[in-house]
């Protein structure tokens, strides 16, 4: 274990083998570090904190805060992070609001530059946020997704697995699993196809997310009938996850971009400069 002189660590932390702590960081008290984990300099870990092993935290994260919340609980809940993370500068990750609450994160996660993980939220393993990503409390992040810089995720909204979040995206509705949203839209822009594939989901089961994909969103089906004609269809694989997420979306779910039909071009003689100019055709139909 290797502490520098200049850190500040509490006694009562619980701290594993092989660890690293760089100068004027700080450990509370009630903190948990695991095995093999190292903590650079200028990182904060506050009291109700866990870390599993391996982790990495980068210089001026933050762990454990309190939630930013107009009543400030008493007592709030802890902040848990798995194994293998890697959370980078300046990133704020912060406690539940209850007691016997905590913001969860899972294994393998990339916490990019100055992202924040507010209070209550759930990450799955796996999971990307890149720089300055925001997520407000409650919203959970399925495993493997992928949020792009700035994007922003409105309270009490769920991110799907695989899905992929263009940047400064401002969501604001639940994005269904293996989806793509564009960041200028804020809409699906249709399947994370990379994602899939890195994903370990098989060209069958991709097939059958794309018919999926279509029923949801060119069907124009009811959505009691959309439920019900997911759940017919799709009763294994990763396309009978569907239905229960959508079914579960309390803030409704993000709708498809459907670009206008295409403008084209038509090119013709001008007879007083005898050059070749393009104007545009609408097109009809």
């Amino acid at each position: 274990m290797t502490i520098h002189p200049l850190a500040e660590v509490s006694p009562s932390a619980k701290l594993g083998v092989d660890i690293s702590i760089g100068p004027f960081t700080v450990v509370e008290a009630e903190v948990e570090v695991g095995d093999r984990c190292q903590l650079a300099s200028r990182a904060t870990i506050k009291a109700g904190t866990q870390l599993g092993s391996d982790n990495l935290v980068c210089e001026g994260a933050v762990l454990g805060g309190m939630p930013q919340h107009l009543r400030q609980p008493e007592f709030p809940g802890r902040l848990v992070i798995g194994d293998r993370n890697v959370i980078r500068e300046n990133a704020t990750l912060h406690r539940a609001l209850a007691t016997d609450s905590a913001t969860t994160i899972g294994n393998d996660c990339l916490i990019m530059v100055g992202a924040h993980v507010a209070h209550d939220c759930i990450l799955g393993s796996n999971v990307v946020l890149t720089n300055n990503a925001m997520l407000g409390g409650h919203v959970t992040v399925g495993d493997r997704a992928y949020l792009g810089g700035g994007a922003a995720v409105h309270q009490h909204c769920n991110v799907g697995r695989i899905a992929m979040v263009g940047g400064l995206a401002r969501l604001d509705q639940d994005v269904p699993p293996f989806m793509m949203v564009d960041g200028e839209s804020n809409q699906v822009v249709g399947l994370n196809r990379v994602g899939l594939r890195r994903g370990g989901v098989t060209p069958q089961e991709r097939a059958d997310l794309k018919e999926a994909y279509q029923l949801i969103y060119r069907s124009g089906l009811a959505f009691q009938e959309l439920l019900e004609a997911l759940n017919a269809t799709y009763v294994d694989g990763p396309a009978a996850e569907f239905a229960p997420f959508l079914q579960a979306a309390t803030r409704g779910y993000i709708r498809e971009r459907r670009d206008p039909p295409k403008s084209f071009r038509i090119v013709r003689e001008d007879p007083v400069s005898e050059t070749l100019v393009s104007e545009p055709v609408k097109h009809v139909g």
